[in-house]
Parts: structure tokens; sequence; C-alpha cells
């Protein structure tokens, strides 16, 4: 249920930033809904009720399934790379952000 919970948060977290204006804040509303979907993939491996995905250390039956970590350390890899490239483009357009009222 927490597990769930904090999902839920980071996703109304990360669809608020990034409907702002700023690119920073888009940048880490991706990030937000990043670390929520790594949650959900690994929940869905059922690592907390079974034993390691490695199979000479645990029986076949009680291992965990080792496809979805592998999912998750490859989102957090691309989830990277687009936050950089996002933060690049931040900065390089620093002067593009037309987030202030001007008279």
């Amino acid at each position: 249920m927490s597990l769930a919970l904090v999902v839920g948060v980071l996703v109304a977290g990360g669809t608020f930033l990034v409907l702002q204006r700023g690119m920073v804040r888009i940048a880490f509303g991706f990030v937000l809904l990043g670390h929520a979907a790594n949650l959900v993939l690994l929940s869905a491996g059922g690592a907390a009720r079974r034993g390691e995905p490695l199979l000479s250390i645990a029986d076949l039956a009680t291992a965990a399934d080792p496809l979805p970590q592998a999912f998750v350390l490859t989102a957090i890899v691309i989830a990277f790379a687009i936050t950089i490239y996002m933060l690049t483009l931040a900065g390089a357009g620093e002067g593009d952000d037309d987030t202030e009222d001007r008279r």
C-alpha cells in the first residue's frame, strides 16, 4: 500500500512539474516520472516476496524474476540520458524562456 502511495505522489509531482513553463522544472518532472516508472517495474517483479534472482543461491520456485530488474536498470540509464539532454537544452536556451512578464 505504501509503495502505491509513493508512486502516486511521484506521478502527481512529476505531472505538476511537466505542466510548468520552465525547462528545468520540466526536466525535474521527467525525473520524478522516471522514478515512479522504476518503482512500478520493480514492484511487478515480486522481489519483495521472493528470494534472490540468482538460481545458484535460491530455488527456482522461490527466485524472483530478473527481467523487471533488468528493465529498471535500462530505464535508469535512459532517464539519465534524457535528463542530461533536457538540462543541456535548458542551459543552452537560457534567453529563450519567456516566463517573465515583459512590459
